[in-house]
């Protein structure tokens, strides 16, 4: 049991101390009667990886905002946590979300320093407070606030969303329309660009945060440029098509992944996707590659079999793009990858995906000269491995024929994958494997018309 909850301590350094009680509680009585019942395997198999995975996504979703308050700048940490408490608790006023905000914002600073105990006790002072006050931010909290210290906070987080208030009788246009918005906006840009973002959350509580943030950024955006000229109102009045436009655009996007995704099929999606991203950033070894896109092709699979709408929050806000985007720009950091992902990973946290969407094929770099034999892995072992690794030495396979020939059409890379794996069938299947597989100068010579890389170079 101590081992189990020292490695869980390392594994997840950022998971807050209360979670970790909890997880903690649960884990207990499970080792209990996994030692009892099953194998070690079957243990982790059937009882301990779900709360392994759960694990892994509070580590991650602490980490991704411990990142946010200490790459971008202050607003933008302050904006995430205002987005998200409105949509949590939109009944509640806007003093009381900038307060919580701020408390949030201290409160995350402690933790992501490493101050556990503080954290905890910060923490938990935070629920009390939130608890204390139920009754003006959220009615879906009650449950919560009846659990014990270590349950309730967890509880609170991952609580629904309070139901949406009545709000037609205060129109967002005073925004877009008032005549004293660049006076507010340049008196106290701050605290004005705060109570728009509340305003604007508590009205779209089905967009995602980061295309909230996208609209945002592009009022303050407006603003900075239409309080400028003589008639600033005629300038930003065209505000409310423009966030219109914004979300359009996002929405627009994820049709058409969704759309490509139900075209393919999700092994195919996944191939496209090694494709494009190997274009962007082939400097990333392949198996890296097949890893970040696979965590791509998955969350498109979960999106987009749902409803129009949901697949937009779905894709936007689901946790997988912001943080399959945060592991590779932590990647990047640890070892840069090129300028276009740097650029993409530090401009701008709202319209980091949009970024990656859109970042073209990195023509600057230059693949090493390579032999077939480096470029394909045929080995006997392929016949004792299993389907996923069979398919992930395919897709493997894939990223190194882009990175050597970016240029050359997808159905030529495709010939080779299905070359190859007809010949894995074959061998595996024949008496002499050894002597079968040496016929990959076979597929080399194929690969070799697709590819820049040589025989026995």
């Amino acid at each position: 049991l101590y081992l189990h909850v020292y490695v869980y301590a390392n594994t997840h350094p950022y998971v807050i101390l209360d979670s970790f009680f909890v997880l903690c509680w649960i884990c207990c009585p499970l080792i209990h009667s996994c030692c009892v019942r099953y194998t070690h395997i079957q243990c982790h198999l059937l009882q301990l990886e779900p709360i392994r995975k759960y694990a892994r996504e509070i580590s991650l979703r602490h980490h991704h905002l411990c990142e946010i308050g200490i790459k971008f700048n202050s607003r933008v940490a302050k904006a995430v946590e205002l987005v998200l408490l409105t949509k949590k608790q939109p009944k509640a006023n806007f003093s009381e979300i900038a307060k919580l905000t701020m408390d949030v914002k201290s409160l995350h600073e402690t933790c992501c320093e490493g101050n556990t105990l503080e954290c905890m006790f910060g923490r938990s002072q935070f629920m009390n407070y939130t608890c204390s006050k139920q009754a003006i931010l959220s009615s879906k909290i009650t449950q919560c606030c009846e659990q014990p210290a270590p349950f309730r906070g967890e509880c609170i987080i991952t609580s629904e969303n309070d139901d949406e208030p009545d709000l037609s009788s205060l129109p967002l246009s005073r925004f877009t329309e008032g005549q004293f918005v660049c006076k507010q906006f340049t008196d106290k840009q701050d605290d004005f660009l705060q109570e728009f973002l509340y305003e604007y959350s508590r009205r779209h509580p089905k967009l995602a945060v980061p295309v909230i943030l996208r609209v945002d950024a592009v009022y303050q955006n407006l603003l900075g440029k239409c309080c400028k000229l003589q008639n600033p109102l005629e300038c930003y009045s065209h505000g409310k098509e423009i966030f219109q436009r914004v979300v359009q655009e996002g929405n627009e996007h994820v049709k058409n992944l969704c759309a490509l995704h139900e075209k393919l099929g999700d092994g195919n999606f996944h191939n496209r996707l090694i494709v494009l991203y190997t274009k962007k950033a082939p400097q990333l070894s392949a198996e890296e590659l097949v890893v970040f896109t696979k965590s791509m092709a998955a969350a498109a699979s979960k999106c987009c079999p749902l409803s129009d709408e949901q697949q937009f929050a779905c894709i936007e806000d689901s946790g997988k793009a912001k943080l399959i985007l945060g592991a590779l720009c932590r990647r990047h950091e640890a070892k840069p990858i090129n300028a276009g992902v740097r650029h993409c990973c530090e401009d701008s946290y709202a319209f980091r995906k949009p970024c990656f969407d859109d970042l073209p094929a990195d023509e600057t770099y230059v693949s090493p000269s390579l032999s077939c034999d480096q470029v394909i892995s045929l080995k006997e072992d392929l016949c004792k491995a299993p389907e996923e690794k069979l398919q992930t030495e395919k897709q493997k396979l894939l990223s190194n024929l882009v990175k050597q020939n970016p240029h050359a059409a997808e159905t030529q890379f495709q010939s080779v994958i299905t070359d190859f794996t007809r010949l894995v069938e074959m061998c595996c299947q024949a008496e002499k494997r050894e002597m079968c597989f040496q016929r990959k100068n076979f597929l080399g010579a194929q690969a070799g018309r697709v590819t820049k890389c040589g025989l026995g170079r």
